[in-house]
C-alpha cells in the first residue's frame, strides 16, 4: 500500500513562519526527512514516535546526494507512510522539490506540495527592504548565485539588465564574483546593495553599500552563508528608516505536543 510525501516549505529561519498547513502536516508525520536550515523547533510538532531522517547539505561534509534523498521519500511512503519532506523556505523556489515531486510521481508515490515562505522575499522584508516601491522599483527578480555543480557564476546579463531589484539566493560564498559580474553586465558600480546574513533569526545581520564595496564590508563584518543579496535602489531602505524599525516580536512557537487539529491533504494521483 502507498502512503503520502508531503512537501512542506518550513519558512526562512523563524520557526514561527511555517504555514497552519505545514504544521499540521508535521502533526500527521509517521516520517519527516528535513534539511539544514530548518528550525529545530519545528521538529517538536510531530508525533514523538515519527522517524527523524536528516539529509542536510554542508559544504566541505560528506551528505546524501539528491538521488539518495528521492529514494529515501520513496521507499518510506510505498511503505504506506505518511513522508513530510521538510524543506527551509519554499520547496518550489531553488529547493529542488520539482526533482522530488518527478521522483515520487515516478514510482507511483501520491505526492502533496505545501507552499512556503521564501527567503526571496522574506529576507528583503526582515531586513526593512521592500523589494518594489512604487518611486523607484516596479520589477524584481529572484536568482540563484550557485550553478548546479557549484563551479561557476550563473549568467547574470538578461535578468539584470531587465529588471529594477534582483534578489540572489546562496550568495555569500561567491560574493565578490557575484558582484563583479552585475557590474560586468551593466549594473552600476555604485549601486545599492544589502546582505541579509541568518534572516528572520535571532542571529540576522544586515550590511548595506554598493556593488563596489559590498564584498569588503561583508568580510569585514565577517558575514557567510546563509545568506540574500539584494541589489538596487530599494537595497538603501534601511540607511534611511535606521533607528526607526521596532524590535521583532518574540517567537510563540506551539508547546511540544500540541494537537494541531486534523489536515484535510488532498494529494494529487501521480500519472
Amino acid at each position: 500500500m502507498s502512503g503520502l510525501v508531503v512537501l512542506v516549505g518550513a519558512g526562512p529561519g523563524d520557526p514561527d513562519l511555517i504555514t497552519l498547513k505545514g504544521a499540521k502536516a508535521l502533526a500527521g508525520a509517521d516520517v519527516v526527512v528535513y534539511d539544514r536550515l530548518v528550525a529545530p523547533e519545528l521538529l517538536d510538532f510531530c508525533p514523538p514516535q515519527a522517524e527523524r531522517v536528516y539529509v542536510g547539505k554542508e559544504p566541505g561534509r560528506p551528505t546524501f546526494t539528491q538521488e539518495e534523498i528521492n529514494a529515501i521519500l520513496v521507499d518510506r511512503a510505498s511503505h504506506g507512510r505518511t513522508v513530510v519532506r521538510l524543506k527551509g523556505g519554499d520547496p518550489f523556489v531553488f529547493g529542488r522539490g520539482g526533482e522530488e515531486v518527478l521522483a515520487c510521481a515516478a514510482a507511483g508515490v501520491p505526492v502533496q506540495v505545501v507552499p512556503g515562505v521564501t527567503s526571496a522575499t522574506a529576507a528583503p522584508a526582515a531586513a526593512g527592504i521592500p523589494v518594489t516601491h512604487r518611486d523607484v522599483a516596479r520589477s524584481f527578480a529572484v536568482i540563484t548565485a550557485s550553478t548546479a555543480h557549484g563551479d561557476g557564476t550563473p549568467e547574470l546579463g538578461p535578468v539584470s539588465a531587465a529588471v529594477d531589484t534582483l534578489v540572489l539566493l546562496m550568495a555569500a560564498g561567491r560574493l565578490p564574483e557575484i558582484c563583479e559580474a552585475l557590474i560586468a553586465a551593466g549594473r552600476p558600480a555604485d549601486e545599492p546593495a544589502a546582505l541579509v546574513m541568518w534572516a528572520t533569526t535571532p542571529e540576522e545581520r544586515t550590511v548595506v553599500g554598493t556593488l563596489t564595496d559590498l564584498p569588503t564590508l561583508a568580510a569585514a563584518g565577517g558575514f557567510g552563508p546563509p545568506a540574500t543579496l539584494i541589489v538596487g535602489e530599494v537595497a538603501a531602505l534601511p540607511r534611511e528608516v535606521a533607528g526607526l524599525r521596532s524590535a521583532p516580536a518574540s517567537r510563540s512557537l506551539a508547546p511540544r505536543g500540541r494537537t494541531l487539529g486534523s489536515s484535510r491533504l488532498r494529494p494529487f494521483a501521480p500519472r
